[in-house]
């Protein structure tokens, strides 16, 4: 067994975290969102719902997901079909410029939901065989419902958008929903330094 996950952490090249570092991660995120819609409330809330269209987000965040999806796959060993690399490379290319011309819409989301997964990967990674620590799974289990999220938005993105219409229907809601968000950041915090 222990062979295995050695061999699974030399082949694929990850961002190497330790529990208390992807909890602390973890935790500044949800601060940071919660806080920027209850604090700045306004030009978060134009930020959010101008999104889900937004090309010139679209653009930025399917390169930078393009460029880290090169970079996992050109890291590839050959138990994980790395001898043939250089084709997975030209066709993960290939379906990243080609989502430029064909789903141009809402691309925005997708490549947000591609990041997402990359981030998790990392996250998860480091309270990989953790038992010993239990409060991990404070981090972990939002972590999954985010990847179940990301793998349902990137197959119906415009239901951000809409998420985002309910949210910002009402100011009062949507400050209620960045209190929990932030609120569990914070408790993720503490646990951070307890883990």
């Amino acid at each position: 067994m222990q062979i295995c996950v050695h061999l699974r952490l030399n082949v694929l090249p990850t961002v190497e975290l330790s529990l208390t570092q992807a909890i602390l991660l973890f935790a500044l995120v949800l601060i940071a969102t919660g806080g920027s819609l209850l604090f700045k409330y306004g030009p978060a809330a134009a930020l959010a719902r101008g999104f889900p269209r937004s090309v010139r987000a679209g653009f930025v965040l399917m390169v930078v997901a393009m460029i880290w999806t090169g970079w996992k796959v050109w890291h590839l060993g050959s138990a994980d079909y790395g001898d043939f690399k250089e084709y997975i490379l030209v066709a993960f290319g290939l379906l990243g410029l080609l989502s430029f011309k064909y789903a141009s819409d809402f691309l925005s989301v997708r490549a947000a939901c591609i990041l997402y997964l990359f981030c998790a990967n990392a996250l998860l990674d480091a309270a990989w065989m953790r038992y010993d620590q239990p409060l991990r799974l404070l981090m972990v289990a939002p972590v999954y419902l985010g990847i179940a999220l990301s793998l349902y938005l990137a197959y119906a993105p415009y239901r951000l958008r809409d998420f985002f219409s309910w949210l910002f229907a009402s100011e009062s809601r949507a400050k209620r929903v960045a209190t929990l968000v932030a609120g569990y950041g914070a408790l993720l915090g503490v646990v951070a330094f307890v883990a």
